[in-house]
C-alpha cells in the first residue's frame, strides 16, 4: 500500500486500461450486485477522477476485488465495496489504529491508516451487513469494521465475519491482530 499522502496518486495509461478492464469484467459478471446500473455511466465518473481510479487500483492490488454495490441518490455517487470472498489477503495482520500500534505494533500496520492511505473508508456494521446480502463473505476470515468512538475510547475495536448463515459482530482489543483478520473498505465515486 502506498503511503505518499496524495503525491503520485495517478496511474499510467497501461494501469488505467488494466483496472478499467478488471472492473468492467467484474461488473458484467456480478449483475446481481448492481441491478439498474450502467457501466458506461460509472466508467465516465472514473475517467474524470484519476485519484478515485488510483484508490480502486489499490483495493484491487491488495486483494479486495472492488465492485459497485450501491448508489447514493443524495450525492449521486456510486459506491464500490471490497467484494473478495475473504478479507483481502494483503490487508491482514493489522491492529485497528495508530494508537493501538503504539502499544503493540502489528506486522501489517493498522487498518485506519491503511484505509486512509488508500483513499477508502472502512465499512460500518450496517455496510458490512449490506454486503452480505450479495453473497457469503468472510466465511473463513474476519474483517475489522469502523468502530464507534465510545467502544474505541475503552480500548476496543469491532470486527465481523459470516458463520452458520449469520453475520457475527464482535469486539476485541484494538491492539490485537490475526493472520485471518483484515479489513474491507468502500469508495464513493
Amino acid at each position: 500500500m502506498d503511503n505518499n499522502n496524495g503525491i503520485g496518486k495517478e496511474l499510467s495509461a497501461d494501469q488505467r486500461i488494466k483496472i478499467f478492464n478488471v472492473l468492467k469484467t467484474r461488473f458484467e459478471q456480478n449483475t446481481n450486485r448492481h441491478k439498474g446500473f450502467e457501466w458506461g455511466e460509472i466508467e465516465k465518473r472514473l475517467a474524470a477522477n484519476a485519484e478515485k481510479l488510483w484508490s480502486l487500483n489499490e483495493m484491487e492490488k491488495s486483494g479486495g476485488e472492488p465492485d459497485v454495490i450501491d448508489y447514493d441518490k443524495a450525492t449521486g455517487e456510486y459506491i464500490f465495496y471490497d467484494c473478495s470472498a475473504e478479507s483481502p489477503e494483503e490487508r491482514r495482520k493489522m491492529c485497528y489504529d495508530g494508537e493501538a500500534a503504539k502499544k503493540r505494533a502489528a506486522p501489517g500496520g493498522n487498518v485506519v491508516d491503511a484505509a486512509q492511505d488508500m483513499g477508502i473508508e472502512l465499512l460500518t456494521e450496517g455496510q458490512y451487513r449490506q454486503l452480505q446480502e450479495y453473497g457469503n463473505f468472510d466465511t473463513k476470515t474476519e474483517s475489522w469494521l469502523k468502530t464507534p468512538p465510545d467502544i474505541r475510547k475503552l480500548g476496543g475495536a469491532v470486527f465481523a465475519d459470516y458463520r452458520c448463515g449469520h453475520v457475527f459482530v464482535f469486539h476485541n482489543s484494538a491492539t490485537s491482530w490475526y493472520s485471518s483478520r483484515g479489513f474491507r473498505g468502500l469508495l464513493r465515486v
